[in-house]
């Protein structure tokens, strides 16, 4: 039988100031910056989550010297001249990981290669096929252990070219992958999008941190990307804390009522997951922010939105639960591709929902969700192997009672700590 967890109600109003973990996007992409860059590079407010780890323990296969104390990591990087291979880098469960390692090991030259990336089963189901694609256009050998666009993968570098045509519309983790070893391909990297570019803020973000190693010119179109050639340079960075995280309690605010605040999120975050904070004001919150805090308030209503989610594809599970209990229909759109997320991020958590009561309908690029807080009702809900339903079902048992979450400990993806900081913010 799997592993439940019963979330506890929360009586009345909450006031909670709440410590959220470093944003592992910013941590990976630091990272590959960091073990591409000669020289030793540190990070700080580190996140301790599963797929950090991973991508920690893939650079240490390489033979990186990286060493970390608490939420702290010094990494001694050398270019792409890693420990003699062959490789297996194994990711477990991380899409975000596996894909930065992939386009990482294309840059091996012998005798560092062949380089094999592999992962946990759901991770195996996951899709990585442009990328693989886009890696072969580079003149990279790209060669699958069992079906093309699928993990187990072995790469085989160097790349001989920097030309290549992607799709943008499917996932923008094949495109910051790309980017970041950008400066290291023959004359840089030009990258041709064959479609429009979903989840641009997170494209925008790989080319701040590209920056904050090197400077590197990035020039993001509508229809072509292009990093100039170069090196990325030692750096030390503070890594903000994990918008996507936040957006649990906060969200916890907005059903519950009450105010949270979460430091280190402030009016310069760089995610574009920090917008979370702007949705729950149009939804009858009050948001408060400055260059060191965002703060939201509910005192009042809490009405349904209409919104494409396409940028800010990750908040949709919390979205949705917050609409589930407002006193208006929501509507989100424009996010067919979280089909392929951890889960089936639509599918997946609108049968979930529904066990609890809510009425929720999925459509080609989204959801309906016409609240009813009277139809709410006890449920056991699976995760589907994914950390963020989890999180966005205890949102929603703070304000349902009787909400158990089966395998509760799938949050150790991005935050392990999520259940301790329920409990001591908001029991």
């Amino acid at each position: 039988m799997a592993v439940t967890r019963l979330i506890l109600p929360i009586d009345g109003p909450v006031d909670a100031v709440v410590a959220v973990p470093g944003s592992k996007s910013i941590a990976n992409r630091a990272l590959v910056c960091a073990a591409l860059a000669v020289g030793t590079s540190e990070l700080t407010n580190l996140p301790d989550g599963d797929d950090t780890s991973a991508m920690l323990d893939c650079l240490r296969e390489l033979g990186l010297d990286a060493e970390l104390d608490a939420d702290r990591v010094s990494i001694t990087g050398v270019g792409s001249r890693w420990a003699p291979g062959p490789h297996t880098l194994h990711t477990g469960l991380a899409g975000t990981t596996s894909r930065f390692v992939s386009a990482l090991a294309a840059l091996a030259t012998p005798p560092v290669g062949p380089i094999t990336i592999d992962g946990h089963p759901p991770l195996r189901r996951r899709p990585f096929g442009p990328l693989h694609e886009a890696l072969a256009q580079l003149g990279v050998s790209v060669t699958p252990g069992e079906t093309f666009g699928s993990l187990p993968v072995t790469i085989d570098g160097p790349p001989s070219g920097g030309s290549a045509a992607i799709r943008g519309d499917v996932s923008s983790q094949y495109v910051t992958a790309l980017m970041l070893i950008g400066p290291y391909l023959p004359g840089g990297l030009r990258l041709q999008l064959t479609s429009g570019l979903i989840s641009r803020p997170y494209v925008e973000l790989t080319a701040s941190v590209m920056g904050w190693f090197d400077g590197t010119q990035v020039e993001i179109g509508d229809d072509l990307i292009t990093v100039a050639p170069g090196v990325y340079r030692p750096s030390r960075v503070r890594i903000e804390p994990d918008a996507s995280s936040a957006s649990y309690p906060l969200a916890i605010a907005a059903v519950a009522g009450g105010a949270v605040q979460v430091d280190g999120l402030g009016d310069r975050a760089l995610q574009g997951d920090a917008r979370f904070a702007d949705l729950l004001g149009r939804m009858g919150c009050t948001v408060e922010r400055d260059e060191h805090m965002v703060r939201i308030h509910r005192a009042d209503g809490l009405h349904g939105i209409d919104i494409d989610m396409s940028d800010i594809s990750d908040l949709v599970p919390t979205l949705a639960v917050v609409a589930s209990v407002a006193d208006t229909p929501s509507r989100i759109r424009g996010v067919g591709f979280i089909r392929d997320k951890e889960s089936d991020r639509l599918g997946d958590l609108s049968l979930e929902l529904r066990k609890a009561g809510v009425d929720i309908t999925e459509a080609d690029d989204g959801l309906d969700i016409r609240p009813s807080s009277s139809a709410l009702r006890p449920a056991r809900l699976a995760t589907h192997h994914d950390h963020r339903l989890a999180m966005a079902f205890a949102v929603l048992g703070s304000v349902v009672d009787g909400i158990e979450v089966e395998d509760p400990d799938v949050v150790s993806k991005s935050w392990p700590g999520f259940w301790t900081m329920l409990a001591e913010s908001f029991g």
